[in-house]
């Protein structure tokens, strides 16, 4: 692979990049968004207020990683420790829970893009009804149960393999989301696609996911892995590079290539174009659907890819007790939520052009933009500076002797300090102040 197309694989590269659109943003030299700094505060204390709200004055450090998990709680109902304890009757080990659970969260995770603001879950047997990302994960977690996911039904026992996700009919994923014509979800025939890619993907590897394409059998190849090298952590790193050469083939063949290589959410940005003099273009321009991207022109995000590394790392630690190393490698999210935060309390907003184009696109009072638009990216990547620059403010506001890591700040700070704003502001749809056309594989 070509050492530039590597480079915006990995980790370091998204907030490196993210750097430099911040160095630009200073310089008041943002193509679409103007930066209010002096409003960035009023963010920090309304985020601080409410991760205090909920978990102080004593009780910062149950505040748990950002992940999948928590989904699964929604309602008060613990759907995961309910599974726990069934599978410990069946006379399940922790390392085989693991693994159930790496199957359901890789799967629940890559589902959880935007559902749009009219879809809900009406979960069997409590009869409550749920939207958006805990929606997703209810709905997920039913349909694992039911071995929509799989194609062996041995011993009754709940799996993800690739045959089973190979196999997944569209009309499998709409019944199992209750999709209707009064119940409509964003983006249904791209999850499933993405999901039969998926299960393609775990077949070609077998040397991490086994014959059957388990997404389970990542305990065993991670677990080996630390032995041989002698550490008593498990490595974000080495995690991380096992689901970019998993996901890169599976994600929709339309993303940025360089070199004639995929690189998954990773898109042109004008400013940083200009500031390499690449001559870019976007992936989706029906001239150009085929063409290079310049690789010095590129922000990479990877958001799913890093969604799934937060939510996996968590079975590790609360099951088999182990901890990793290079988490801090992970960045914040670049999300509606995440970036909302930042449009709602006014430390960004839309240049006047951008707004105008935004919303004639969409006829309504928000604008509304593709994902692979300029001004998303260019928002995406504020997001990731922004919560950086919040990150380093938080801990001040918290109080001594408190550290929250990134991914805490991110459960219990950003990510629903956002979701609140957008429901006071917008109770209706509780939607994102800057819309997203979004194929549900993205957001």
């Amino acid at each position: 692979m070509d050492p530039k197309t590597k480079y915006l694989l990995s980790l370091r590269a998204i907030r490196d990049r993210a750097n430099v659109v911040g160095e630009i943003a200073k310089a008041g030299n943002l193509t679409h968004f103007e930066i209010h700094e002096d409003k960035l505060d009023d963010a920090v204390d309304f985020v601080a207020s409410v991760i205090k709200r909920d978990f102080g004055p004593d009780k910062f450090h149950a505040i748990p990683p950002h992940g999948r998990w928590q989904h699964f709680e929604v309602g008060g109902i613990p759907r995961i420790a309910n599974l726990l304890d069934q599978w410990a009757r069946e006379g399940c080990d922790i390392t085989e829970v693991t693994r159930r659970l790496i199957d359901l969260f890789f799967v629940s995770v890559l589902l959880d893009a935007g559902a749009g603001d009219h879809w809900r879950y009406t979960e069997p047997g409590t009869g409550h009804t749920y939207e958006r990302s805990e929606g997703i994960a209810v709905a997920s977690l039913h349909m694992f149960n039911g071995f929509a996911f799989t194609d062996s039904h041995a011993e009754g026992i709940p799996i993800v393999n690739g045959r089973g996700l190979e196999r997944l009919e569209t009309a499998v994923l709409a019944q199992g989301f209750q999709v209707s014509d009064e119940n409509p979800m964003l983006g249904v025939d791209s999850r499933a696609a993405l999901l039969r890619s998926l299960g393609q993907s775990l077949l070609a590897h077998p040397d991490v996911f086994g014959a059957e394409g388990r997404p389970g059998n990542l305990v065993d190849y991670l677990v080996t892995k630390t032995k041989e090298s002698e550490s008593a952590n498990l490595d974000v790193l080495v995690l991380w590079d096992v689901l970019q050469t998993l996901l890169i083939p599976a994600w929709p063949k339309n993303r940025t290539t360089v070199a004639g290589t995929p690189i998954g959410d990773a898109w042109p940005l004008k400013i940083l174009q200009r500031g390499h003099g690449a001559n870019t273009k976007s992936p989706d321009a029906e001239a150009d659907a085929e063409a290079d991207a310049t690789a010095e022109g590129i922000q990479p995000f990877h958001k799913l890819t890093q969604w799934l590394t937060y939510s996996l790392m968590v079975p590790f630690q609360r099951v088999l007790g182990l901890q990793w190393s290079n988490a801090d490698s992970l960045t914040a999210l670049p999300e509606y939520r995440n970036g909302g935060l930042f449009v709602d309390l006014g430390v960004l907003s839309l240049k006047k052009e951008t707004l105008a184009r935004g919303l004639a696109a969409s006829g309504g009072d928000l604008p509304l933009f593709d994902a692979s638009d300029d001004a998303i990216v260019e928002w995406r990547a504020m997001t990731l500076v922004l919560i950086d620059k919040l990150y380093s403010k938080i801990q001040s506001r918290i109080g001594d002797g408190v550290h929250l890591t990134m991914a805490q700040l991110l459960e219990a700070g950003t990510w629903k300090s956002g979701r609140e704003i957008a429901a006071q502001r917008r109770p209706q749809t509780k939607s994102s102040p800057i819309l997203i056309k979004s194929d549900g594989t993205v957001f």
